[in-house]
């Protein structure tokens, strides 16, 4: 878990990714022009909130996504006096330039929108910020760095850059390595590089083809794993390691997510059963 430290109804943490920082809050306060000096994304939860700034005036209700850029200066209230809650991610500029390059664009580039309604992006959002604040479930930081690359790019509000070269023989690639040997972990860098796409062109390419990132992708196959590794008579401890997840704990948490019962259940079914 990240540092925390509590003041006035804020919660703030150092994130495991360098350079970040999360907040959570639930206030009525209003909130004077000021600035900060990171990239913030984050999403309204409960309430609604009017601010200004350079970009305009808005309201952000909840699910929306609100955005604010280095040094722009904008102020916040609450709608009708009543309280609104938000999560927040703040960005070192280095680390937003560093992603927004090889993702083809400039490295000063700005957020288009102060307020975006886009479900799909909010989602992701909440995934990146349990992936950042959450119990640290390994893989971690590549499920952290390709919701980062799925969460710019329509806060950009641009059009994005077309895809380098023929991508199609690479993702092929990439899904054979991963269904081989889904137990063994792979970088979104090592498949991206294989492929001779950035490890951006290569995302979008591999969700694309499959409807998935990488990371959900090999996770579905080494539950897949894992299924058929109780299905034969291993016991759970040998299907965690045997498909590649960290622990029991690991395992029965996306197994349950996915399949609606634990992998014990699974097992005594089908000890009950034979």
């Amino acid at each position: 878990m990240p540092k925390r430290v509590s003041a006035d109804r804020f919660t703030a943490g150092v994130c495991r990714l360098p350079g970040v920082l999360a907040v959570e809050a639930a206030s009525t306060r209003s909130f004077s022009r000021h600035t900060h000096d990171q990239f913030g994304i984050g999403v309204v939860l409960r309430g609604a909130q009017d601010s200004a700034s350079g970009r305009g005036q808005v309201r952000a209700v909840p699910g929306d996504l609100i955005t604010v850029n280095p040094n722009e200066v904008h102020d916040g209230r609450p709608v009708a006096g009543e309280p609104r809650a938000w999560r927040m991610l703040y960005f070192d500029p280095a680390l937003i330039a560093r992603l927004s390059v090889e993702m083809g664009r400039s490295p000063g580039g700005e957020f288009a929108h102060p307020v975006l309604d886009h479900g799909p992006a909010t989602q992701v959002f909440m995934r990146l910020y349990a992936a950042l604040t959450g119990p640290a479930q390994e893989p971690w930081q590549e499920i952290a760095e390709q919701e980062l690359f799925q969460i710019l790019a329509p806060l950009w509000g641009d059009t994005p850059p077309p895809q380098e070269g023929s991508s199609s023989k690479g993702i092929a690639r990439a899904k054979v390595r991963i269904d081989a040997s889904p137990e063994i972990p792979v970088t979104l860098a090592e498949l991206a590089a294989d492929a001779g796409l950035s490890r951006y062109h290569f995302l979008r390419a591999f969700k694309a083809a499959t409807d998935l990132p990488p990371h959900a992708y090999r996770l579905q196959r080494q539950l897949q794993m894992a299924r058929r590794l109780i299905f034969s008579g291993h016991s759970l401890a040998q299907a965690t390691t045997m498909a590649g997840f960290a622990d029991q704990s690991h395992l029965t948490r996306h197994f349950v997510q996915t399949y609606g019962l634990t992998p014990g259940s699974l097992a005594t079914a089908i000890r009950v059963g034979a």
